[in-house]
């Protein structure tokens, strides 16, 4: 988060500020804040950065209230898997070294390059 930009930080610490108020202090909170962040940015690296558009970046992000505390899906850690075609996952893989990604689908090539960044 601190080499995120002004407005990443902002986001998650007013989201987490207002799930505390509401919530109490906890994980609970801690889920909401990182959920509204990875709505408006994606982990490029070592830091976050805007998204084109926002949304859900993966299918446990989707999901809201009582199903997504129950549910257990995948987060992929910040990569932008709803957002990004396979085409553009396997370009960022590529650069960033990955082996065999051309044979890898969509959330494998979000995998991998979870564990480049």
């Amino acid at each position: 988060m601190k080499r995120s930009d002004a407005k990443a930080q902002r986001t998650f610490v007013e989201t987490h500020a207002s799930a505390e108020e509401q919530y109490g202090e906890g994980e609970r909170a801690y889920r909401t804040a990182w959920s509204a962040l990875k709505h408006t940015h994606e982990k490029v690296g070592d830091h976050w950065e805007p998204k084109a558009e926002p949304g859900p970046s993966d299918p446990q992000a989707a999901l809201s209230g009582e199903q997504a505390r129950r549910a257990e899906k995948e987060t992929f850690g910040g990569v932008d898997v709803l957002g990004h075609t396979r085409q553009e996952l396997y370009e960022r893989a590529r650069s960033l070294g990955v082996k065999r990604a051309s044979r890898m689908a969509k959330e494998e090539l979000a995998r991998a390059i979870q564990r480049k960044q």
